[in-house]
């Protein structure tokens, strides 16, 4: 069985004050990609950046303090690839892929567009650039699992308050249909929507820190995995981690029938 884990940790320093990494240990995962690094390499320890049995795989962001992803693994890739051949967003550090004889294992953090109009803007920009290359990914025939936040909900189903985020970032008509097109048209499979098709108020993966809207499970499910149709087929459970928090972000856990 491989375990791959998808969490967005609001700054890994913090994540790791609050105990994400003896947690990481025990799931015994082969893969944790992580998003929202908000580090640079000189910043972390190397029991950080290689913690107890794993080597970890970071593609930090230009700008200090911002953005980055990552991946920990006991496995040796055959070789990783950082970045997806955008500068603008190569910069903020938004794409690490480890490959693997025919399976490539890739974390990303998509933009958010919610702090600004102009960051909305880079948003669409950067799903515009990013398609093509999903494209790419799925017509090379190798299997593809893509685990991150993706700072968009699909459908009513995946966030709370539907109706009142029709016109904000993360729920626009846009956004919505370019992750529809991803499934419907280009292919890949929303493997969480795939084992637990009817989960809603359960299926959330993050919360907004106003109000109380953990504590009134207000949230949205905007962290996936997302694979192509026979690496998604080997999926056999999943979970959202909630005991505790290391974010605002819970992980997704995801084990598939498939060997390395």
């Amino acid at each position: 069985m491989l375990r791959i884990i998808s969490s967005n940790l609001n700054g890994i320093r913090s994540a790791i004050k609050k105990g994400f990494l003896p947690w990481m240990q025990s799931q015994h995962a082969d893969f944790i990609c992580m998003q929202e690094l908000k580090a640079q390499k000189d910043d972390l320890e190397n029991d950080v950046l290689n913690p107890n049995g794993m080597a970890g795989f970071f593609h930090h962001a230009e700008k200090k303090g911002y953005s980055g992803c990552g991946i920990y693994t006991p496995h040796t890739p055959n070789s990783v690839i950082y970045g997806f051949g955008n500068p603008e967003f190569d910069a903020e550090g938004r794409y690490v892929e480890l490959q693997f004889k025919n399976l490539s294992v890739i974390s990303i953090y998509m933009p958010s567009g919610s702090s600004s109009p102009e960051r909305q803007a880079a948003k669409f920009r950067y799903l515009d650039a990013f398609l093509p290359h999903l494209k790419k990914l799925k017509n090379s025939g190798r299997q593809i699992i893509i685990s991150g936040d993706v700072n968009i909900a699909h459908n009513e189903i995946d966030l709370k308050n539907w109706k009142g985020n029709q016109k904000n970032s993360g729920f626009l008509p846009e956004e919505r249909s370019w992750l529809t097109n991803l499934f419907d048209q280009v292919g890949y499979v929303d493997v969480y929507r795939k084992i637990e098709p009817n989960a809603s108020d359960a299926s959330y993966t993050w919360w907004s820190n106003r109000g109380q809207a953990y504590a009134k499970n207000v949230g949205w499910r905007i962290d996936y995995q997302i694979a192509t149709p026979d690496f998604a087929a080997s999926a056999k459970n999943a979970a959202i981690y909630k005991e505790k928090r290391f974010s605002d972000h819970a992980p997704l856990i995801i084990d598939y029938d498939w060997i390395l």
